[in-house]
């Protein structure tokens, strides 16, 4: 059984889901993919504890204090191999960027294997389903492009300059 609430954010109205188990979920408002990772209906119940233990978590991000991941139970439904990717952005630092082509090669290296596809992981990255918590927006292009952000490259810019990062540096892929 997974429940539900929103909460306000300055990127607009956040989503969250959950169950015993620790949050499931955390959808932008609009967000590509949004609930696909929970089986069954979501019941809204705003006075769970992982719902109050999540808001405290955004509101400390918001507010720039750079809360750790570790501080919250999640429970992001996968496979294993898009819970490995997922694992892997929850190491990439406050206020830092990476490319999907050095996930992909630590991930390699952490599966014995010579090679991983950088596309296979931008796949796991873009269904993330907890996202800000879980720092999907941290990962770039290879050429510096802002590119496969499911809440929208105006949400990942938000993100990363709240965070202290010279966005200057990146490109936005031009929608044709």
């Amino acid at each position: 059984m997974y429940y539900s609430t929103t909460c306000p954010s300055p990127i607009g109205t956040l989503t969250l889901a959950g169950s015993e188990n620790g949050l499931a979920g955390l959808w932008i408002e609009g967000q590509k993919y949004f609930g696909h990772s929970i089986s069954g209906e979501m019941i809204r119940k705003d006075n769970l504890e992982i719902f109050k233990t999540a808001r405290d978590w955004l509101d400390r991000y918001f507010d720039g204090r750079r809360p750790s991941v570790k501080e919250l139970p999640i429970s992001p439904a996968g496979s294993g191999f898009r819970r490995d990717v997922w694992d892997l952005l929850c190491e990439i630092p406050y206020g830092t960027v990476t490319t999907y082509g050095a996930v992909a090669r630590k991930l390699a290296v952490q599966m014995g294997r010579k090679s991983m596809s950088g596309q296979a992981v931008g796949g796991a990255v873009g269904h993330n389903p907890i996202s800000i918590i879980i720092p999907c927006h941290r990962v770039v292009g290879s050429n510096g492009s802002l590119t496969g952000y499911a809440g929208g490259i105006d949400v990942k810019i938000s993100l990363l300059k709240l965070e202290g990062v010279d966005v200057s540096q990146f490109s936005v892929p031009s929608l044709r």
